[in-house]
């Protein structure tokens, strides 16, 4: 058994934040600690309902709730290499979840994880020009 922290809590009781990316030019981002997610039964579509409930509920959020958010992509997992970017990982377009009855285990997510929340059509404009604003 290993002692890494991705593997430490079972698959129906993990651990994962998910970066909710308001503007990807300026590096507004606030992250959501999911708790006890299981793995094996969560859907992408049922991830994405659960943060924007949290968005509409939870005090903190209200500047995200103009926004409209309807793309996840793994950012990265417990023990992995991090993206350069710090707002959200440009490369890797594999890793947008497309499809939304996937199951999160089935798509690698595990305990730890990272995943980033965003607009798409957002997040395809600052791929044009990957350029932030506020340094």
């Amino acid at each position: 058994m290993s002692d890494l922290t991705s593997s430490i809590l079972p698959k129906t009781a993990a651990t994962i934040t998910v970066r909710v990316v308001k503007s990807f030019e300026y590096r507004v981002e606030k992250s959501l600690v999911l708790h006890g997610v299981n793995l094996e039964q969560t859907t992408v579509g049922g991830l994405k309902d659960q943060v924007r409930s949290a968005i509409q509920t939870q005090p903190g959020w209200k500047p995200y709730r103009t926004t409209t958010f309807d793309t996840l992509k793994l950012y990265n997992k417990a023990h992995g290499s991090k993206t350069s970017n710090l707002i959200i990982n440009l490369d890797h377009e594999e890793y947008i979840f497309k499809d939304n009855s996937a199951i999160l285990a089935n798509l690698g997510v595990e305990n730890e994880t990272e995943i980033s929340f965003f607009n798409l059509e957002l997040y395809n404009q600052f791929k044009l020009n990957p350029e932030t604003k506020w340094e």
